[in-house]
């Protein structure tokens, strides 16, 4: 599917992965809407990419619906969906006091990085199912997992379990959107450079990136976008999820 001219929406597209996948499709001719909770940083990541910005819960089921139809209203129908929004918090099943994790840290943890990511591409699927084919397709929606779905570490336990559930139902949705002519993907990065990791001494940086087999670095949010852009334009990518890792699998902690 080429890019040019269509509608595509970045949840979590105020920075980090989203951001990076926002401007590559921008530069390649997309009307881009972006989903965030950040206000400031959304407005100012649209204003420079000439999209459109939208504050949106993806846990919340009327607010996606309607931000959805608010961005159909502005640049037409998605054809393209990249789910990028997400957290990751970190907390022991038992902590050094003895105490359980939060129930409440992990609900947050699995609505946010699983529900919330099925919430978004149901409601842009729904609406793509009487659009036009555009040759043999109509759209391709892309959730982004993670390694750790595979390896989580020491204190990922919500986060694991979350991106786990994004893998687990890849295949089944795009079994269910084949007759519809949607594809689904999954990409699961490994260490990227995200506002989180930004946030870190350089040194510590240095040390995890240290940790891929090759290129031993952090990825660039510019990597899992040349991805992204990858699988828009190959339409036998569908039902997959791409471990984008440099051969990464991570240690206990």
């Amino acid at each position: 599917m080429q890019i040019t001219g269509l509608a595509a929406i970045v949840s979590g597209g105020a920075s980090g992965l989203g951001a990076a996948t926002a401007a590559m499709l921008a530069r390649n001719g997309a009307k881009v809407t972006l989903f965030d909770l950040n206000i400031e940083a959304g407005r100012q990541t649209a204003a420079a990419l000439g999209g459109h910005f939208i504050a949106v819960d993806v846990t919340d089921d009327a607010q996606v619906a309607a931000a959805v139809a608010e961005a159909e209203e502005h640049n037409g129908k998605a054809r393209i969906l990249v789910n990028c929004a997400g957290v990751a918090p970190p907390a022991k099943t038992v902590n050094r006091e003895g105490q359980p994790h939060s129930l409440d840290v992990f609900r947050k943890v699995i609505a946010i990085n699983l529900i919330g990511s099925f919430n978004t591409l149901s409601k842009v699927a729904a609406r793509l199912a009487d659009a036009e084919p555009l040759g043999e397709e109509r759209g391709v929606l892309i959730n982004t997992a993670s390694v750790a779905a595979y390896d989580g570490q020491i204190g990922q336990a919500a986060y694991a379990a979350s991106k786990g559930g994004v893998v687990g139902m890849t295949l089944p949705i795009a079994r269910d959107l084949a007759p519809l002519g949607i594809r689904v993907m999954a990409i699961a990065p490994g260490i990227f450079m995200t506002p989180m990791l930004a946030g870190l001494p350089v040194a510590a940086q240095e040390s995890l990136g240290k940790q891929t087999p090759f290129p031993s670095r952090l990825g660039h949010p510019d990597e899992y976008a040349q991805l992204v852009e990858s699988i828009i334009r190959n339409p036998m990518l569908n039902g997959e999820v791409i471990r984008l890792d440099g051969a990464i699998r991570l240690a206990p902690k």
